[in-house]
């Protein structure tokens, strides 16, 4: 029986991107290759790079073919200006990747992050450096358990 490189025996997903999104930083976490997991990949900061160069060596990489872009809605689902900042930035990431850009409720996925980094006992200035990632993380698991 001839070798297979694993693609061709498991059946394949959509990889997804999940942005979890911030004025001077973005989070960035990766669905694997059956859409089951979400793993944290980086923070982008916009001030230091260019986000459209970074997402789209990202989805290169990964062979991205959907994003989910993080939506802060209150406690009382009601969305406020970081929403509509989210929405608008969901947009410009549709406009720059020409790729499916979607929605989904991102309700404490930076209190989950930071209760896990405090669990873990991350120093303060580790926790400020993964907490983006992480929350992107969150979130992006959140909308892989949803859509199963």
């Amino acid at each position: 029986m001839p070798w297979c490189d694993r693609r061709c025996c498991v059946p394949s997903a959509d990889r997804i991107l999940g942005l979890d999104y911030g004025e001077r930083r973005v989070g960035v976490a990766v669905s694997d290759g059956l859409g089951l997991t979400a793993q944290p990949h980086s923070v982008i900061d916009v001030t230091q790079m260019d986000l459209g160069d970074a997402l789209a060596e990202i989805i290169a990489e990964y062979e991205i073919t959907r994003v989910v872009v993080g939506l802060p809605v209150s406690l009382s689902g009601s969305e406020g200006e970081l929403a509509a900042r989210a929405r608008s930035f969901a947009g410009e990431i549709a406009d720059l990747t020409g790729l499916e850009v979607e929605m989904y409720n991102e309700q404490f996925s930076s209190v989950e992050a930071e209760r896990v980094l405090l669990q873990a006992g991350a120093r303060r200035s580790r926790r400020k450096s993964v907490r983006d990632k992480l929350a992107a993380s969150v979130m992006l698991q959140g909308y892989l358990d949803s859509a199963r």
